[in-house]
């Protein structure tokens, strides 16, 4: 048995300059982090020549396949194709936290596949490698419209300014923060569960739509992740981090009216009026988790105006995607 996992993420700023659209003209870039919250693959032989089935999957379902082609999980079946994988392996997923949240868990879940894909066949891929391969993946085979940012947090790990080139040129800048800063970043953030799900594809494409109307906003975005770099860097207060994600998320609403909804802003509104000095719906819009910043002894206050709603603790900076166990 193979085990492979891959990290979540939390995207401050610059969200939506990762798509192609806008950075193969433009260059674009991120601010965002891999949390301690993960997407797990396991991998194992059997004997298909026991059963009536080459393939068994377990996900939120459970496939017994008799080929590659009659697997229903697209991601499965094409990763399993882009590996050359036909027969004689069993896979199982887990994960942390739920799909559909804002957390990368789709890209994490494709990143953490491949990984052991590979690994099943005596492969390593790492890095910026595995991220390529992950964004091939769900951008060209399988026609998703999907940024590039999630992929590459997920296979590289850590706390980093990502910027994009090309589809096959990204360049990654650690954000080097001693560790009370980080610690002092980590206390003062607040992320909360709307209860939404949605799929970001959706949302993405009415992005898309609208990107040559959006440019200027779009260009303010990105500006947005150099804004934040400094004050992470710097001995700047929290406070202006802050207020910069609630400038960001003004921006980021303008970008598509799927992005906000009246319940989601209810909720935004709550944590503001709580005390928090901005903050952000993660993803691209329309649910999923909200993040909150926000001095430490205001976050009972906004926890409590917020009923019902779950707080998850997370940690900033996680590894990359890796095999974290191998029979």
């Amino acid at each position: 048995m193979i085990i492979a996992r891959a990290p979540m993420r939390i995207s401050f700023f610059g969200g939506g300059t990762d798509m192609p659209e806008y950075f193969l003209e433009h260059s674009g870039a991120v601010l965002s982090a891999a949390i301690d919250k993960y997407t797990y693959l396991t991998a194992s032989h059997f004997h298909s020549h026991l059963f009536g089935y080459d393939l068994r999957l377990s996900y939120s379902k459970g496939e017994l396949a008799k080929s590659v082609n009659d697997v229903q999980h697209a991601v499965f079946r094409e990763c399993l194709r882009h590996c050359g994988l036909k027969k004689d392996i069993e896979l199982h997923t887990v994960a942390d936290l739920p799909s559909f949240t804002g957390l990368g868990t789709s890209s994490s879940f494709t990143v953490a596949l491949l990984m052991v894909l590979h690994a099943y066949k005596g492969e390593y891929l790492s890095g910026l490698r595995l991220a390529y391969e992950a964004i091939y993946i769900e951008r060209q085979v399988l026609q998703e419209c999907v940024g590039a940012q999630d992929q590459v947090i997920s296979a590289v790990g850590g706390l980093n300014v990502f910027e994009f080139r090309a589809e096959d040129d990204i360049r990654v800048h650690p954000v080097n923060l001693a560790p009370k800063r980080l610690e002092e970043l980590e206390s003062h953030l607040l992320l909360i569960f709307t209860d939404i799900k949605r799929r970001a594809a959706d949302v993405e494409k009415q992005k898309v739509k609208g990107y040559a109307a959006n440019l200027s906003t779009l260009h303010a975005m990105r500006k947005m992740v150099d804004q934040g770099y400094e004050i992470l860097t710097s001995e700047s207060s929290l406070e202006r981090f802050g207020r910069l994600l609630h400038d960001g998320w003004q921006m980021k609403c303008r970008l598509s009216r799927d992005v906000n909804n009246s319940e989601i802003e209810a909720m935004y509104q709550a944590g503001l009026n709580c005390g928090a000095w901005g903050g952000k719906l993660l993803g691209a819009g329309g649910g999923g988790f909200l993040l909150f910043c926000a001095p430490p002894e205001t976050h009972p206050r906004i926890c409590e105006s917020l009923p019902g709603k779950h707080r998850v603790e997370v940690s900033l900076g996680a590894p990359g995607a890796a095999i974290i166990y191998a029979e």
